[in-house]
């Protein structure tokens, strides 16, 4: 006997509305246009009847999923959290699902999760920063796949963007470090090959420090993984040197959240005997003790941003725009000046 359940049809849901078919899609699609008490009729009867829409079905009539892929460098760390949470929002506003994947900061992994979301019918893709082979960008351009890029920005670039200069951002940051007199500077930065945020952030403070007049020989530089573990093995390490540091500038709030820790454990008072600072301005960076001065990044508003452009060439509303975003020095009490 065969005891499997028929699927509930969406002609079954209008019969058991007593409405046609039209109206239950309009229900289900654009209920603005129908009357409250209508929708409420319907929607009973889909709870009911326990009715899911067929939306490969619809995306294969329309051509299009609304579906949008993203695909970030890690979830271990609440570094993309609050941006790709407010990218969701707008996404969810719009009526567009999220599908999300992590690279864990490899090319490759990257390049493979990009052709199973197209594979899988994403609209369109938000993509972390610049650097890639060039042949990704191909196979998204021969599939009119529209992308858009955060996290960074680019002049005259061929791709949309909303992000930031992360180069002039933490040249401004390192700027402030050596107006409030430190000389001795160590750095813990993220590994540069493959991430064009990390190797811009590493640049910035060169350029600051060499336009004050510093040889590039005289800085300390660790590349390390990104977590707070690797921030406090590269502390210790960079607090071996003679003179010791009187600054360690971190590529990002992860690994200054993890060297201010390192730092507690060994006895060292920050900032008294040391200062500490980040970039990102995560949740985690205002309540770690002390406090963390880092460089803000607005996430929210990037992912805002990146969502209603992502959208916009999806349904082709416009051409590629790009928005880049301002960032500041959020002061706290990990910096002080000597």
């Amino acid at each position: 006997m065969n005891t499997k359940q028929r699927i509930p049809t969406l002609r079954d849901v209008a019969k058991a509305a007593g409405v046609s078919t039209a109206t239950v899609s309009r229900c289900l699609n654009e209920n603005q246009k129908v009357s409250a008490k209508t929708v409420e009729t319907v929607m009973k009867a889909v709870e009911e009847l326990g009715y899911t829409p067929n939306y490969h079905a619809r995306a294969m009539a329309a051509k299009q999923s609304h579906t949008v892929g993203a695909i970030i460098p890690t979830m271990e760390n609440s570094i993309f959290a609050r941006g790709l949470q407010a990218f969701q929002e707008t996404l969810f506003e719009q009526k567009y699902n999220l599908l999300v994947s992590s690279s864990a900061y490899q090319p490759k992994r990257e390049a493979q999760q990009i052709r199973e979301l197209v594979a899988r019918g994403a609209d369109g893709l938000l993509l972390i920063g610049f650097e890639r082979d060039e042949a990704i960008y191909d196979f998204l351009a021969q599939r009119n796949i529209p992308v858009v890029l955060a996290w960074a920005s680019r002049e005259n670039s061929d791709h949309a963007f909303v992000g930031f200069d992360n180069r002039a951002a933490m040249r401004m940051l390192t700027d402030k470090v050596i107006e409030m007199g430190h000389r001795q500077i160590g750095i813990i930065s993220g590994i540069i090959e493959g991430n064009d945020r990390a190797a811009e952030r590493l640049a910035g403070i060169r350029d600051s420090w060499h336009a004050h007049g510093g040889r590039l020989d005289e800085l300390s530089v660790i590349q390390t993984p990104y977590g707070t573990e690797n921030g406090g093995v590269a502390l210790e390490q960079l607090i071996q040197a003679t003179p010791r540091p009187s600054i360690i500038i971190c590529g990002n709030d992860v690994l200054a959240t993890g060297a201010i820790s390192k730092a507690r454990d060994l006895g060292i008072r920050i900032p008294d005997d040391i200062s500490i600072t980040g970039f990102d301005d995560i949740e985690l960076a205002k309540h770690v003790f002390p406090a963390l001065t880092t460089v803000h990044v607005p996430h929210r508003q990037m992912g805002h941003i990146a969502a209603k452009s992502l959208i916009n060439l999806i349904e082709k509303k416009g051409g590629k725009v790009s928005h880049q975003l301002d960032v500041f020095i959020e002061m706290r009490a990990s910096l002080k000046k000597i």
